[in-house]
């Protein structure tokens, strides 16, 4: 058996050491960021271990910059440096603290930039083009087009404050950073939006603030969306003039009647925040009973009078008085405060009509015999422009009333009109005219007809009850 030779250990020649000491340093470029361990920390410099064939030094100048935190160094410290000059004069690595971190911060930016992240900024100062900012230690750039709506008249404003901003670009080479305040405030109302669409339902009860006022409504701010109510959700009252109720920086409670998600849209009303005052129309207003009222309108066919909160009747024209009345204005006024009698209400069609001559008696039956009130059927005020705003079920019905056959058109449900979409009002405003012209037609063929010796034997003016006015 042959005995086992023990292996010699393999020599190493100078050549070798010289090679495997080469391969171990690193190779350093301009621009590097390495990292490294402090070893020294002198008056003038600070030595730091990078692994090179000798030590990095950074300079104790950039460890108290002007306008910054002091930074403080103590042996054993790990760091990351950047590489200024690979080897200088004595063979030494310059080194940067400062640069490094600020590359740093660079690729920190840049990634969020992708990331599409909104972050705070510092506004430090305006120049014609927009905003000076401060992010994340980096001086960027808010051009004045993309400052949020509600300070573009005034930049000012913002200085001295945090924003929030989203980055448009990051170009490292030319130390150029763009941000948009308007971009973050647009995606983080579309998060809102989004979370409020998911929350809210049909009947809930939310608050808000009016942030703006137009003919056909107001519209409110809940918080990541604004939700209109319509005009006609106002008040169980007749309104005219959306501003006589509300004015911008109001806040109020309303109720949700209608959601779009799909159109983020949000119908609101803060008429049923209150009881329907027609839920009990018939029992507060039995017929036969006296009630104090005041002219709201007269028409050719009689006058309105609110006698109630939310509450208005017709008054007929034949109802006037037991003598021939030939207008409504001979007798009464707008304003005019005036005593009435009940004729009858109507909670299913929401109507009351009254009577100021049955009050005081007098009539042409002789005195003491019992009167029978008549019910009086009337048109709304489709002649008004608030009502041809407020609901074409108004003009609907008095069409049937006027014996016209005929479709109004789709029922507004207290959705604004989008930006720029103006079809679906002009569809509405011609179907509107449509209407009118059929309706003034029916009204002039009642007219005629109440006018008829027949009618005017009768006494109950039927003809002039069911008189639209388009």
């Amino acid at each position: 058996m042959t005995p086992t030779t023990a292996q010699e250990p393999e020599t190493l020649t100078m050549e070798d050491l010289l090679r495997e000491d080469q391969n171990s340093i690193r190779a350093l470029a301009h621009g590097d960021i390495v990292d490294g361990v402090v070893v020294r920390v002198d008056p003038d410099e600070v030595l730091v271990d990078i692994g090179a064939k000798s030590e990095g030094i950074i300079s104790n100048r950039e460890l108290s910059a002007r306008g910054e935190q002091p930074v403080t160094l103590n042996s054993g410290d790990q760091v990351k440096v950047y590489i200024i000059q690979p080897e200088d004069e004595h063979g030494n690595v310059v080194l940067s603290l400062r640069k490094a971190r600020a590359e740093g911060i660079w690729q920190a930016v840049a990634e969020k930039e992708s990331e599409g992240e909104i972050l705070d900024a510092e506004v430090r100062e305006q120049n014609k083009g927009g905003l000076i900012v401060n992010i994340m230690g980096l001086r960027g750039f808010l051009p004045s087009s993309q400052v949020a709506r509600q300070f573009s008249g005034n930049l000012m404003e913002l200085v001295g404050t945090k924003i929030p901003v989203k980055i448009l670009e990051v170009n490292r080479k030319r130390n150029r950073l763009i941000v948009s305040q308007r971009a973050a405030q647009d995606e983080d109302r579309a998060r809102q939006r989004e979370e409020l669409f998911e929350k809210l339902k049909v009947g809930d009860v939310i608050t808000g603030k009016v942030s703006g006022v137009t003919s056909y409504g107001a519209f409110v701010n809940l918080g990541g969306a604004d939700g209109l109510i319509h005009i006609s959700e106002l008040s169980w009252d007749r309104i005219n003039n959306v501003s006589d109720v509300l004015t911008v920086g109001d806040e109020l409670s309303v109720k949700v009647i209608k959601l779009d998600p799909e159109l983020s849209r949000i119908s609101l009303s803060l008429r049923q925040m209150s009881q329907d005052p027609w839920d009990t129309i018939e029992q507060q207003f039995p017929p036969g009973k006296a009630v104090p009222g005041i002219v709201t309108k007269t028409k050719k066919y009689g006058a309105f009078l609110q006698i109630a909160d939310g509450v208005e009747g017709l008054l007929h024209i034949s109802e006037l008085s037991w003598d021939h009345v030939e207008r409504t204005e001979d007798v009464l006024k707008v304003g005019e405060d005036v005593e009435v009698m009940v004729l009858s209400a109507d909670k299913v069609r929401r109507r009351i009509s009254l009577s100021l001559r049955q009050l005081h008696g007098g009539g042409p039956t002789g005195e003491g015999d019992e009167i029978t009130p008549p019910s009086y059927d009337y048109p709304e005020d489709d002649d008004d422009e608030s009502d041809v705003v407020e609901s074409p079920s108004t003009m609907a019905t008095a069409l049937t009333d006027a014996g016209v056959e005929g479709t109004a058109p789709a029922s507004r449900d207290g959705v604004a009109p989008a930006d720029g979409d103006t079809s679906d009002d002009e569809a509405h405003a011609e179907g509107e005219s449509e209407l009118e012209a059929e309706v003034e037609e029916a009204a002039d063929a009642a007219e005629s007809a109440a006018e008829a010796p027949a009618a005017e034997t009768d006494g109950t003016a039927d003809g002039a009850t069911n008189e639209p006015e388009a």
